[in-house]
């Protein structure tokens, strides 16, 4: 799959596809970041739904759409959103029909093993202090997991108060947003 895509890419940079998709700069020109799950329903339908063209804004996707920690990668790439690109504001959507929210760890932790990854390694990493059930766990409600991303955002201090922040659920039917309070 890899070669074809590769060839893809060959075809469209001689055919100068790439033209429609410049901007004037890597700041975003919105100045919104957004949160958002890594579902593949998503990648056209996010940012059709919004209204979002190429430059417009940082999109960083997850699976979940979620902050599994709030000194991760999510949060270091909105500090760097904030404070190296002008970003003001922030945007977690999550969407109806999450495969996160149906995630069994205990089922991801065998289908490991059945790949090989060997029960010593699983073992030394929660020796070393990760907790599977958090790392990788799902969630029960979508409209909850945007809450927490929200309220742990708001209470970073590293996130400047003046920061807007606000969180919503995508229908992945229809693309309509829910805001969540």
């Amino acid at each position: 799959m890899i070669d074809s895509i590769i060839e893809y890419n060959k075809e469209f940079v001689k055919q100068q596809k790439y033209l429609e998709y410049q901007t004037e700069s890597k700041y975003p020109n919105k100045k919104i970041a957004i949160l958002s799950c890594m579902d593949t329903r998503l990648t056209h339908l996010l940012p059709a739904a919004l209204g979002i063209k190429n430059g417009d804004c940082k999109i960083i996707k997850n699976a979940g759409g979620v902050i599994s920690h709030p000194y991760g990668s999510v949060v270091r790439s909105l500090l760097i959103a904030i404070f190296e690109l002008g970003v003001e504001e922030i945007m977690v959507i999550g969407h109806t029909d999450c495969g996160v929210g149906y995630i069994d760890v205990n089922s991801l932790l065998t289908k490991m093993k059945q790949r090989n990854i060997s029960k010593e390694n699983i073992d030394m990493i929660q020796f070393g202090g990760i907790d599977f059930q958090r790392w990788l766990g799902g969630f029960e409600n979508v409209s909850q997991s945007v809450r927490e991303s929200i309220h742990l955002l708001q209470k970073h201090p590293l996130i400047p108060k003046d920061i807007t922040i606000r969180g919503f659920v995508m229908n992945i039917e229809n693309g309509k947003l829910e805001e969540i309070e």
